[in-house]
């Protein structure tokens, strides 16, 4: 064993607190050389600050300590590379969503809002291939990508054609109270046997205003609001979910700039030809 360092010492030469170092401890991540068994002091040696500076920056990367302990643990470089590689992709895609948002508060600053066109329609009952759960509102965007992924796949095993595009209901519960039920659905015709948690239903009649979102969804929220705007203003909206259609999304372009996306409130189609 070499010399041995107080938890003192050791925390000057690794920049981390002594509480730092004792939660790494408890939880079994970095542990002392050796701890004296009646003082209950720790003890580090010198050899152990290179992994102390890995642990740290890795933490100041904002890497999950479960994954900290994958990397000064691992078996071999290639685990460890693993690991490191798949934090900073991670941290990447937050980088690019940071920047969407970070523009998309400028836009929203410096722009003042652009007239928004709204068309109203009328849809018959619709067959569709669906996909329903309860989550969560930070839960959505990883959900949907799954449920697509599976509408797909039953699409091209289980026979019949797709009449629309990748859509979802979202609704007044998941928008207003961060949990509640969404559906996946694709409009489909012909005899389609559905498996999993893909099931066939059909989609009652309702009578929509819409608009159109060009762009990623940071900026969604502005459509939405324009859109509810000119509804609350006709008195014309009725309850029941709120549809988006993804005209060209993720399965199209992953350039987020040029996904087009309708949104569909529902309203009284009567009331809105009246006020029209």
């Amino acid at each position: 064993m070499g010399t041995l360092l107080s938890i003192g010492a050791f925390s000057r030469m690794t920049f981390l607190s002594v509480k730092a170092l004792r939660h790494y401890h408890d939880v079994g991540l970095l542990l002392p050389a050796a701890i004296d068994p009646e003082s209950g002091y720790r003890r580090y040696e010198a050899s152990q600050v290179p992994t102390a500076q890995v642990i740290r920056r890795l933490r100041d990367l904002g890497m999950p300590l479960e994954e900290v302990r994958v990397v000064v643990q691992a078996p071999d470089v290639d685990t460890r590379n693993a690991a490191i590689i798949a934090h900073l992709h991670r941290m990447e895609r937050q980088l690019q969503q940071t920047q969407a948002t970070v523009a998309s508060l400028r836009n929203l600053i410096e722009e003042a809002p652009a007239p928004i066109a709204v068309e109203f329609r009328a849809i018959d009952p619709t067959a569709a291939l669906a996909v329903r759960a309860r989550i969560g509102t930070d839960e959505v965007v990883g959900w949907l990508a799954a449920a697509f992924g599976e509408l797909r796949a039953t699409l091209a095993t289980a026979g019949g054609r797709r009449l629309g595009a990748d859509a979802a209901l979202y609704s007044g519960e998941l928008l207003e109270d961060e949990r509640g039920e969404l559906v996946a659905f694709v409009p489909v015709e012909g005899a389609v046997r559905p498996s999993g948690r893909v099931e066939r239903v059909i989609l009652p009649a309702v009578e929509y205003a819409v608009a159109v979102h060009r762009g990623s969804f940071d900026s969604l929220d502005r459509t939405y609001a324009a859109l509810g705007t000119v509804v609350a203003e006709r008195a014309i909206g009725v309850e029941g979910p709120i549809r988006e259609d993804y005209l060209v999304g993720e399965r199209d372009t992953p350039d987020e700039s040029k996904h087009v996306t309708e949104v569909c409130w529902p309203v009284f189609q009567t009331l809105a030809r009246e006020h029209g």
